[in-house]
C-alpha cells in the first residue's frame, strides 16, 4: 500500500479502489487534546477539497478535507465514542473514513512521506 499525504493535513492509503483517509500524526499534534468528530455517512460523494468533517479539540475547531474526489464507504464507529483515539493513534487505528475513489489519478497530486516532511518543517 502506498500512502499519500495532503496539504490540508490528510493522509490516504490506497489499495486497489478503495483508500483509507485520517489525519497525519502532525495534525493530531497540533489540535491538542481531541474531544469530538463529526463525520459524514455511508454513500455520501464528495469532492476533492470538499469538508467531510469536523475535529473539535480543546483548543480549536477544525474541518476534515477530502483528498480526492469518492464515496464513503465506511466511516469509523470508534471514533464516535472515543475522539481522543485521534490523538493516540491517528495514523494507524484511528483512522476517519474508508472511501471509494472516484479517480485515482488525482493521487499524483498528493504528496510522498518525504515531501510531506518538506511541508512541514
Amino acid at each position: 500500500m502506498t500512502t499519500y499525504y495532503s496539504e490540508d493535513h490528510e493522509w490516504i492509503t490506497v489499495e486497489e479502489t478503495t483508500a483509507t483517509v485520517g489525519i497525519t500524526a502532525h495534525a493530531a499534534a497540533e489540535l491538542g487534546d481531541i474531544v469530538f468528530i463529526e463525520q459524514k455517512e455511508e454513500g455520501d460523494e464528495f469532492e476533492s477539497g470538499d469538508e467531510i468533517g469536523v475535529i473539535e479539540s480543546v483548543k480549536a475547531a477544525s474541518e476534515i478535507y477530502a483528498p480526492v474526489d469518492g464515496e464513503i464507504i465506511e466511516a469509523n464507529e470508534l471514533l464516535e465514542s472515543n475522539p481522543g483515539a485521534l490523538n493516540d493513534n491517528p495514523e494507524g487505528d484511528a483512522w476517519i473514513y474508508k472511501i471509494k475513489l472516484t479517480d485515482p489519478a488525482q493521487l499524483e497530486g498528493l504528496m510522498d512521506l518525504a515531501g510531506y516532511k518538506t511541508f512541514i518543517a
